[in-house]
């Protein structure tokens, strides 16, 4: 009796315990997810119920006028969306390609410049040309002025997610790639039949970062891109934000308020909204792939 008691009061202890974890992970992530919801809502809300009552969890008069401001063109949210969408997936497609080769190349000890191809890649970690010689190069070397490459040639090869690929390469197990090579494998076979299908979620956590940077990119744009039908979304929202702002400096010029937050809200949901959906499809491989490096 005195056993199951005691068995009992530790299958108990342990139940209480996971609870409290649960419950405590489930105010965390509720956290994390007010701030979205917060957005959603003032993005739906009246401008003047935001000044007088800030940000509420359900608007208080829903309206769609911030949507209907941006979309009153709505070919040109379209292009711009068509213009990110291209360059998120042939750059993120492009560079996780050419990152993974030159990280499984300086992985392998039996590659005899290994070390000094490293030492290189790191050192672009600590210094660059900077920007005037970069912005020389892509207009005037390669004339890529108003093109769509000059917005995914500078992000194809990112020397952090390069090292972080090396590492985990490297924790590959070497007599399975010397198998294949006995067997007669060929590098291009190891690496794409062995290497590449065992590395998933090392490569679904640096093409999600991928993913994110061009998606978020408009910076690129402002240097290289003058045609408005070649405008990632990112450009042409803080386009339209700017001018937002421009107007409301002097709204006796347009006779009119603009509404700037909750415009700016609109804006948030509609440049977040897919590349959180691509999130939630490659989150089940983020967890292990952050831990790229790690002791086990």
């Amino acid at each position: 009796m005195i056993r199951a008691h005691s068995s009992w009061s530790y299958k108990a202890k342990g139940f209480l315990g996971e609870g409290f974890i649960h419950v405590i992970l489930a105010l965390i992530g509720l956290l994390c997810v007010l701030p979205l919801i917060f957005t959603v809502s003032a993005s739906f809300s009246e401008e003047k119920d935001i000044a007088l009552y800030g940000y509420a969890l359900i608007p208080r008069s829903f309206t769609t006028f911030a949507y209907d401001y941006l979309l009153r063109v709505p070919g040109q949210i379209l292009r711009a969306y068509g213009v990110t969408s291209f360059i998120t997936a042939v750059g993120s497609g492009l560079g996780l390609l050419m990152m993974s080769l030159v990280a499984y190349v300086i992985s392998r000890p039996d590659f005899p410049f290994r070390k000094q191809l490293s030492f290189y890649i790191f050192f672009t970690l600590l210094f660059n040309g900077g920007l005037v010689p970069w912005y020389i190069w892509l207009t005037q070397g390669l004339h890529l002025k108003d093109s769509v490459w000059a917005l995914i040639l500078p992000y194809l090869v990112v020397p952090w997610y390069v090292l972080l690929l090396r590492t985990y390469f490297a924790s590959l197990p070497q007599e399975l790639l010397d198998a294949a090579l006995i067997d007669g494998a060929g590098e291009w076979r190891i690496f794409f039949k062995i290497v590449l299908p065992l590395s998933t979620s090392s490569l679904a956590t640096v093409g999600l970062f991928l993913v994110l940077m061009y998606w978020n990119d408009w910076w690129l744009a402002m240097l290289y891109i003058d045609n408005h039908n070649l405008e990632p979304l990112q450009y042409m929202l803080y386009r339209i934000l700017t001018n937002i702002r421009a107007m409301e400096a002097s709204p006796q010029a347009t006779g009119m308020t603009p509404p700037v937050w909750t415009v700016r809200m609109a804006m948030a949901v509609l440049a977040t909204g897919p590349a959180a959906l691509v999130f939630l499809l490659v989150q089940r491989y983020f967890i292990r792939g952050v831990t790229i490096g790690a002791l086990k």
